[in-house]
Order: structure tokens, then C-alpha cells, then sequence
């Protein structure tokens, strides 16, 4: 009888993996497919797909895709992943399924690191990605020992509510450094990169990303498995002998780091690391060994659409994080509206 019970639950086990791959094949497909028609869509000669014929035989079209729509379609592709990923580790590990980098203040402390070496230093890669990853990081320092003193609420009560007051002290900090940018040059950049968008991607600001994009995501997905077992709680963890404290440290740090590189180029980008970790647990339950990568690929999906729509609907481009959040706001109420609104972590 137990050993009958076994095989069943194995031949299910062996076709919900079945099915999770499949889905995976599937979503990376689809993000090869759109990838190619991202690349060959935009508003030059005119909107519309580039024939063969042009992009063979027109220089500047060859120009335009090798040099604008490449490095922008790239960025956002691992933009999309990284904001994903960091989400979807960070609502694991807090087992909140309202938790995102912005909610503890990351993007907010990113985005004041940013503005005040575009304000104080002028425009460098380098520079804007080292700042925005150290404030982001401070404001995740902070959130977790303000929560620590709060005296009200469960743990992640307090852990929210230290993000949001984080959040608006980094949010005023911001406000004063548009009072005192200059309103002809970098007030204006700030503005635009607030709004969130890949307008100014080239190969150059590409590469001084791109490799630390790639080096979070392959940490984060090498040691999928162990985020199943750091969502526990803490007793748990020990008993299973995991440096419980520790590893969750170094996979929030690992998170926030990607999440601050693509915020360095492409500006506030919202929604993408809230929501999509609830589609991807929809498809892949809360197994982060397949709703990890699944959530890398719908946030890299979600993202490419989002800027493919943004660079092409109208004749003057819509900032991205517009974007994002009319869809993300969107799927938000759809999901919470449905019959199986419920997460499981």
C-alpha cells in the first residue's frame, strides 16, 4: 500500500516537473521570438517592421539596430530579469508577498545616490552605479535595524513600515538635490530618469552594467534551491544547518546589487519586481527552483514589451516606468480580483 502511494506521488512529482519545463521552454521561446521582433521593430523609415532589403542594403538601419535597438533590447532584457529576480527574493525570504526592493527603501536610496553624483559630479556610469548601490544598500541596512527597535506589529509589520519611513527620508533627501540641480542641464536629467527609461543606452553604458547584471542573476539561480529552505523559519533553517542569518544577508545583498545596476542606467522602474513574481508563482507554485527562472524570463518579457510599446505608440517616446506601472497596476488588480488570489510562500 505505502509503496504504491509512493510511485503515484512520484509519477505526479515526475509530471509537474514535466510540466514546469515545458512552460520554461516555452517562455524562453517566446523571449527569443520577441527578442527578434523588438530588434527588427521601431519608428524608422517608418513604424513598422525593417524589411530585409533595408536593413541589408540601408547603412543607417544597420546602424540604428547594431548601435541603438541592440544594447537598449539587452538592457532590457537583463533589466527585466534582474528587478524579477530581486523580487521574487525578497518576498521569499521577508514570506511577504507585498515586499519589493522599493517597499524597504532600496530604489529610493538607489535613486538619491544616482541624482546627487548627476548633480554634484555629472553623468558616469561608474560613479552612478557605485552610488546608487551603496545608498541602496544603506537603506536596507537601515530598514532592518530601524525594524528591529519598533515595538508595534509582527516582524513584518515593522519591517514594512521601517522600509516606508527609509523610503520618504531618501525620497526628501532626492527633493533636495533637484532644489539644487540646475534647472537647464541636470534638473531635467533627473526628471527624465525619475520617470525610468532606456533612451540613452548604448554599448557603452551596455557593458559598464552588464557584467554585474550577469554575475547576480547566475548567483542568485546557482542557489535556487536554498531559497526554498531560508523561506522557513529561522528554527527550521538552523535545524536543517544553514547559517540562516548570514546567507539571507548575502542573498539580499546579491539582489539589491542587480536591482541598483539597472537602475543606474535606466532610471526608476516600478512594478516589474512586485508583480511578476506573482505570475511566476502562478505558473511554478513557490518552488523557487522553477519559479525562479521563470521569473527572470516574464521579467525580462515584461520589460522588453513594455519598452518595445513605450519607443513605438507614439511619435514622442513614453517613459518606461510609465509604462510599467499602467501594466503592472493592471495585473496587480486582476490577480487580487480573481478566485485564486491567494499566494502561497
Amino acid at each position: 500500500m505505502i509503496s504504491k502511494r509512493l510511485d503515484r506521488l512520484n509519477r505526479t512529482y515526475n509530471r509537474q516537473r514535466q510540466g514546469y519545463h515545458k512552460r520554461l521552454a516555452l517562455l524562453a521561446a517566446s523571449l527569443v521570438v520577441f527578442t527578434f521582433l523588438s530588434l527588427l521593430f521601431g519608428r524608422y523609415p517608418s513604424v513598422g517592421f525593417v524589411s530585409l532589403d533595408s536593413l541589408l542594403n540601408d547603412p543607417l538601419m544597420g546602424k540604428i539596430v547594431v548601435n541603438i535597438r541592440m544594447p537598449r533590447i539587452i538592457l532590457a532584457i537583463l533589466g527585466g530579469a534582474s528587478l524579477a529576480a530581486a523580487g521574487f527574493v525578497f518576498q521569499m525570504l521577508f514570506a511577504n508577498p507585498l515586499v519589493e526592493p522599493g517597499f524597504l527603501g532600496v530604489s529610493q536610496g538607489a535613486a538619491f545616490g544616482a541624482a546627487a553624483v548627476i548633480v554634484f559630479y555629472g553623468y558616469s556610469s561608474f560613479y552612478v552605479q557605485l552610488s546608487a548601490t551603496f545608498f541602496a544598500l544603506l537603506a536596507l541596512y537601515l530598514s532592518y535595524r530601524i525594524a528591529h527597535r519598533f515595538r508595534f506589529g509582527g516582524w513584518i509589520l515593522r519591517l514594512v513600515l521601517s522600509g516606508i519611513a527609509v523610503g520618504a527620508i531618501f525620497s526628501s533627501l532626492l527633493s533636495v538635490v533637484k532644489v539644487l540641480a540646475d534647472p537647464t542641464t541636470s534638473l531635467q536629467e533627473i526628471t527624465f530618469w525619475m520617470m525610468g527609461g532606456l533612451y540613452n543606452s548604448t554599448w557603452e553604458r551596455a557593458v559598464s552594467v552588464i557584467p554585474t547584471m550577469m554575475i547576480s542573476l547566475i548567483v542568485l539561480f546557482s542557489v535556487r534551491w536554498r531559497i526554498n529552505l531560508l523561506s522557513l523559519p529561522d528554527r527550521t533553517g538552523h535545524t536543517l544547518g544553514l547559517s540562516v542569518v548570514r546567507e539571507r544577508i548575502i542573498l539580499l545583498i546579491v539582489a539589491t546589487v542587480a536591482t541598483t545596476s539597472i537602475i543606474s542606467v535606466a532610471g526608476l522602474v516600478s512594478w516589474v519586481g512586485l508583480i511578476v513574481p506573482h505570475l511566476a508563482r502562478r505558473l511554478f507554485t513557490s518552488d523557487s527552483r522553477y519559479s525562479l527562472a521563470g521569473s527572470m524570463m516574464l521579467g525580462a518579457l515584461f520589460l522588453l514589451i513594455s519598452d518595445t510599446l513605450g519607443r513605438t505608440l507614439l511619435s514622442s517616446e513614453i517613459p518606461l516606468g510609465i509604462i510599467t506601472s499602467l501594466f503592472g497596476a493592471i495585473l496587480f488588480i486582476f490577480i487580487l480580483s480573481s478566485r485564486q488570489s491567494g499566494v502561497k510562500l
